[in-house]
């Protein structure tokens, strides 16, 4: 089942900002929406909205996006020219899982979406030897086209995984937008090498995975329903990443002196090698430890008591001050700008935030 496929450290994942901002933006389209009442809703001091660097976790996303599609009855929050009202996905999934196949599922899928929106649909092809899904822009492209489409591909890639029990590795990913700058990040949200500035937004895979038969059924739909979009969010799924290997290394050892030395012993590799496959994936090991130091970091301060200080000394920093200044540069912002309010902070955490 694919509920159990998930990465475990999902929830502490973060992404840039700029999702959460861009969503807000979008809903505002809609209808009024009551931002202050929705970042409380998942946690965030509001403050961070205005910070370019900051970040939020998978989990928090996921719940903007609940909280504004409840608000709006809007399954896409003003993504479109109409509104996909609530059940939307629901009645698209039941649609799908009595399909032969995935290939009959995703034609499906783009049958439904041709019904229900005018600005956008989906086409399932074929090219060369690969199997294409093509976003096609039926209206001119909005101020938030780039979020839709991000979205969008979320959703494709996270209803075609459910729907096969499995995780799907998707050969290929072209978007018809420029790479933003926050394009290292599509390495842990698609899972598949990704392009820009091409004609249309497109997903392709191997054809053999569109013969596999459809596994759920309506017991298992409400499960994958009541996580959404946890579930659409592939993070870190590419088993084949060195990245996303290293990453699980070196989460049993936060606290200790972890070093490429003891991550490549731990993945039966030579550290040169190591360091080659982290340098072909466009990254390495310094980088792997900081930014999970760094989302390990914003998860506590979010969601737990634990004093700025201690969860600096749980990430291996023994003076809070080089703590500080390394939050710093991992986010732009001082750790004590990220604390709820409502959470008492320490005088440590109060030093933090004047650092």
């Amino acid at each position: 089942m694919i509920e159990n496929c998930r990465d475990p450290g999902a929830e502490t994942r973060t992404i840039p900002i700029r999702f959460m901002t861009e969503m807000l933006a979008c809903a505002s389209q809609r209808g009024s929406v009551d931002t202050a009442r929705a970042l409380a809703t998942v946690g965030l001091p509001p403050d961070l909205l205005g910070q370019e660097g900051a970040r939020v976790t998978v989990a928090q996303f996921g719940q903007l996006y609940r909280f504004l599609a409840g608000a709006l009855d809007d399954e896409c929050p003003g993504f479109f020219s109409r509104p996909l009202y609530g059940g939307t996905f629901k009645f698209l999934c039941l649609n799908l899982l009595n399909a032969d196949n995935l290939r009959v599922a995703l034609y499906r899928f783009g049958q439904y979406f041709r019904l229900m929106l005018d600005d956008l649909r989906f086409e399932l092809g074929r090219e060369d030897h690969l199997g294409k899904i093509t976003v096609v822009q039926l209206a001119p492209p909005g101020p938030h086209h780039v979020l839709v489409h991000e979205v969008m591909l979320m959703l494709l890639q996270g209803v075609a995984s459910w729907l096969v029990g499995r995780r799907i590795p998707f050969c290929r990913a072209e978007f018809a937008f420029p790479a933003p700058e926050y394009a290292s990040e599509y390495a842990n949200i698609y899972p598949a090498p990704v392009f820009f500035d091409y004609p249309r937004t497109a997903y392709y895979l191997e054809l053999g995975y569109l013969d596999l038969p459809i596994r759920q059924s309506k017991s298992t739909l409400t499960t994958f329903l009541r996580n959404a979009p946890m579930d659409w969010i592939q993070v870190a799924v590419n088993e084949k990443r060195m990245t996303h290997r290293v990453r699980d290394i070196l989460k049993t050892q936060l606290g200790f002196a972890a070093t490429i030395e003891s991550a490549a012993q731990g993945l039966h590799l030579s550290i040169r090698t190591l360091a080659r496959r982290l340098e072909e994936e466009g990254t390495h090991f310094q980088a792997v430890k900081d930014a999970l130091r760094r989302d390990v970091a914003i998860a506590q301060i979010l969601n737990t008591n634990m004093s700025i200080a201690s969860i600096g000394a749980m990430l291996g920093f023994d003076d809070p001050a080089a703590f500080n200044r390394a939050f710093r540069n991992w986010t732009g912002s001082a750790p004590g700008s990220y604390r709820r309010r409502g959470v008492k902070p320490s005088r440590t955490d109060e030093a933090a935030g004047r650092d």
